[in-house]
């Protein structure tokens, strides 16, 4: 008998780390990989936002462990695959939600908000890896999702430092998959405008979210569970034959949807 299909979605008694976990994109994916049977670490700066999203993985019927964390530091992002171990006796998938970098103009773009950005987004993400690999080789085997952005792939003015470590970051995805193959898959997902607090501008301004809207190919922002669904892919079985992939979740673009105004110099 043909297995049904929706059973390569399921990743029951297996155990995720999340970082970035608070809200947003990596509640949403938290929240998730629970509904589907993991057990999961979550991990950000503020207890209080952990502690309404472990809520919904013990209304899923699994448990959380909440590490309230400043992952800015790779040493400390790296502690978590331990944590896991520890606390759950194994670790199988590793949800690289860490991220991010203000706009800023060309020349006001130092070397380091450049260095800040490049350790934030892909520093965090190699030593939070490097540390679970070996747990994921126990396991027999492991999937590894880093969540990028549709910047790392389209240019536009004010996302130099952003823009280059997100990229770095996707090239990272395909160097860590050959190395890691056959036993490790990992892959990345290149995010586009997602309704978080990063856009809580544009979400509470008519104007710029109808601009943005008219400039994304199906018309809308996307929300932190279209992004969820795409980890629980590439995290479970679903997505036994990938890796060194970057999905692409950003609603079409090929050019940013949101011009930040900067003149040329």
């Amino acid at each position: 008998m043909t297995p049904v299909i929706s059973e390569r979605f399921r990743i029951d008694g297996r155990v995720a780390v999340v970082t970035g976990a608070g809200r947003g994109i990596g509640a949403a994916t938290a929240v998730a990989l629970a509904q589907a049977g993991a057990d999961v670490v979550i991990s950000s700066r503020t207890r209080e936002q952990l502690d309404e999203v472990a809520a919904g993985i013990e209304a899923a019927g699994r448990r959380a462990l909440v590490v309230p964390s400043d992952l800015a530091d790779p040493e400390t992002a790296a502690e978590l695959a331990e944590l896991a171990a520890g606390e759950f006796g194994r670790l199988d998938i590793v949800v690289n939600n860490m991220g991010g970098a203000m706009p800023a103009a060309f020349l006001d773009t130092s070397p380091r908000h450049m260095e800040k950005a490049f350790r934030f987004n892909v520093g965090t993400a190699h030593a939070l890896t490097r540390a679970a690999v070996p747990h994921l080789l126990k396991a027999d085997g492991g999937s590894v999702v880093n969540i990028s952005s549709a910047m790392g792939r389209i240019a536009g003015r004010g996302y130099l430092a952003y823009g280059s470590a997100k990229a770095a970051l996707a090239h990272y995805t395909r160097l860590a998959a050959f190395d890691l193959a056959p036993r490790v898959r990992v892959n990345a997902i290149a995010v586009g405008s997602v309704a978080t607090s990063a856009l809580d501008v544009v979400m509470t301004s008519d104007e710029l979210r109808t601009e943005m809207e008219r400039r994304t190919p199906l018309r809308r922002v996307g929300e932190p569970e279209d992004v969820a669904a795409a980890v629980l892919y590439l995290a479970s079985p679903a997505s036994a034959y990938v890796t060194g992939s970057v999905l692409r979740v950003d609603g079409g673009i090929e050019a940013p949807n949101l011009d930040l105004g900067l003149e040329d110099l």
